[in-house]
């Protein structure tokens, strides 16, 4: 039973972490984003929840994967990095729609992509299969990496 308690929290918290930043820019994503000139790349609006739910369940069950292993400075480090990402990615979608900071929300998406990759290779270190599991999600950002400096560029 602990063992399902603590994979429910673990999915729980990058899904919450999404649908709270979801939640605050939901407005802007509606209003201010359909205005912008979006390069002809640009996925339809209705891809973006199901992709990030999927991924988020992936980054829940790595987490998840990490912490089953013993305690080392190892699986510190990669719990932190973790840690990191998930505020990069917190961050990234109230920079850019709620506050239309599309530069700096650019920013924020490099910083994101590079915590990323770290942490990928931090969880290898740890457990190879949560690592392997990022990988969609490191595919992801870099689309998403692109898709934003493409509307940097065009607005």
């Amino acid at each position: 039973m602990k063992k399902f308690f603590n994979i429910v929290i673990c999915i729980a918290l990058p899904l919450i972490t999404g649908g709270v930043s979801a939640y605050i820019t939901a407005q802007h994503v509606r209003t201010w984003y359909p205005s912008l000139i979006k390069p002809s790349f640009n996925p339809p609006n209705a891809i973006f929840a199901p992709v990030w739910t999927v991924l988020y369940i992936l980054m829940g069950i790595s987490l998840y994967l990490v912490l089953q292993q013993p305690k080392s400075n190892e699986r510190t480090k990669a719990i932190i990095l973790f840690g990191i990402q998930l505020f990069f990615n917190f961050c990234w979608s109230i920079l850019f729609f709620r506050f239309q900071l599309i530069s700096v929300a650019l920013i924020d998406i490099l910083l994101l992509w590079f915590s990323i990759v770290f942490m990928i290779r931090q969880f290898y270190r740890v457990a190879a299969t949560a690592a392997n599991l990022q990988w969609p999600y490191l595919a992801w950002v870099s689309f998403a990496t692109i898709l934003n400096a493409s509307i940097w560029y065009l607005n």
